[in-house]
């Protein structure tokens, strides 16, 4: 299998999660959209050209959005079988977990960084407004539907590798400080060894990162 992506991606972090936390072999295409060349060659595995992108030649698969690769995975790879629960409710309240962290987290982080990048004349100063309240929502309803020590209890599932990128980058615009739940849940994610890898590998393109400097 071959996987596209890029290491300072927070999508591409979410597959990365699940495919080193079930040891599943791939081999990583790093992909730089910026380059003319390499945007084209990907678009002609992903005609989008958005990452992560996995492709399954064995099985003449392509699979692209992070929570579909994992979904994937979890069927195809018995070592990931536990990413997703065999149990139709607990694989139904995974799911909603990964939903939430998207709509109400993931998605309005995006907006306070695309806003670090605008050009002067072309800020939205309400619309970042609205989009860190939507993250504190999110945040108030995530840190009551987790469990512990993952958030589905002991299994480490979809649910975490969704939760720990929307997490670690939000905490930058909306620190955690008024949910020490979700701290502490953070704090046991990053030092997972499938997660500390994926983190070892993107600090060298944090210094690209908009809001690293706060």
């Amino acid at each position: 299998m071959t996987v596209y992506y890029h290491p300072l991606s927070s999508f591409c972090w979410r597959a990365l999660i699940a495919l080193y936390d079930a040891d599943v072999a791939f081999e990583p295409r790093q992909v730089n959209l910026g380059d003319p060349a390499d945007r084209a060659a990907f678009e002609t595995v992903w005609p989008l050209a958005k990452f992560p992108v996995l492709r399954d030649n064995a099985r003449g698969k392509t699979i692209p959005e992070s929570s579909v690769i994992i979904d994937y995975l979890a069927r195809t790879q018995p070592s990931a079988a536990s990413l997703v629960p065999s149990d139709p409710d607990l694989a139904t309240q995974t799911r909603l977990i990964d939903r939430l962290v998207d709509g109400y987290i993931h998605v309005p982080f995006q907006q306070v960084v695309a806003e670090r990048m605008r050009p002067d004349g072309q800020h939205d100063p309400f619309g970042v407004k609205q989009a860190r309240s939507q993250i504190r929502s999110g945040y108030s309803v995530i840190a009551r539907i987790i469990a512990e020590p993952w958030a589905m209890g002991n299994a480490f599932t979809l649910a975490d590798c969704a939760a720990m990128p929307a997490l670690f980058y939000a905490d930058y615009a909306v620190p955690l400080t008024d949910w020490p739940k979700l701290a502490a849940y953070l704090g046991r994610l990053k030092a997972r060894p499938s997660v500390a890898r994926v983190l070892a590998e993107a600090e060298p393109y944090f210094q690209y990162f908009p809001l690293k400097d706060g």
